[in-house]
């Protein structure tokens, strides 16, 4: 290839918005393998995936089954879409959030759950005013169901002192609708928020682009 045509030339000369996410993937990793340039590999990536947005969700598994991605380079890509990902969340310092709504929950977990191809459950913890004191994760399921133990739903949110949860998690099909096992949960999960003293407020699913509020559903 030209010298004047090699991605870090062009990024130079053009800036970093004129590339193609094929040589910006090249830039990313560097160097291709014996007998392979670099644009190749990042060609067969974009390929294997689809598109970006799977790429990013791919596993360093899933990653390395492509030939000339190592454990490095896989380590790098997932580095990369993280920084991405954070660039997202709020600033350290940024105000207090008041939960008053279930959109006001997406603002705060979407960027988090977005493009997840298996099911993670959240806990967010809210003071006396609903302001959101943290947000933890729980557990991380297959990519059909979650299982969580009232004990490690509610743990994170007694050490916050929180005064009441929401909890969220979302369906990688895309369909919000819970599943009995949803609804079972969140019940169980109730009660036992009763004999904590920690009032559960909502249970939030999170889709790519849609939501459900099982508490606007009367569904517990």
């Amino acid at each position: 290839m030209p010298i004047s045509e090699r991605p870090r030339e062009r990024l130079l000369k053009l800036g970093a918005e004129a590339l193609s996410s094929q040589e910006v993937l090249a830039l990313l990793l560097g160097r291709g393998t014996k007998g392979e340039s670099v644009m190749v590999t990042a060609q067969k990536l974009i390929s294997q995936f689809g598109n970006l947005k799977n790429l990013a969700s791919a596993s360093i598994e899933e990653l390395t089954k492509i030939t000339g991605i190592g454990t490095a380079k896989a380590a790098q890509i997932k580095a990369a879409f993280e920084l991405s990902r954070r660039l997202e969340e709020p600033p350290d310092r940024a105000p207090k959030i008041t939960v008053k709504s279930p959109e006001d929950i997406l603002k705060s977990v979407r960027s988090l759950l977005k493009g997840k191809r298996k099911e993670h459950f959240l806990v967010l913890s809210l003071d006396t005013r609903n302001h959101l004191i943290d947000m933890h994760k729980v557990s991380i399921g297959s990519l059909d169901c979650s299982i969580v133990h009232p004990r490690e739903a509610f743990k994170e949110a007694i050490a916050d002192s929180a005064a009441s949860v929401i909890f969220v998690h979302n369906h990688p099909s895309g369909d919000p609708t819970p599943s009995a096992d949803d609804i079972q949960l969140t019940k169980r999960l109730t009660d036992a928020g009763q004999i904590l003293g920690i009032e559960v407020l909502d249970h939030v699913i999170v889709c790519d682009e849609d939501y459900l509020s099982m508490k606007a559903k009367n569904l517990f």
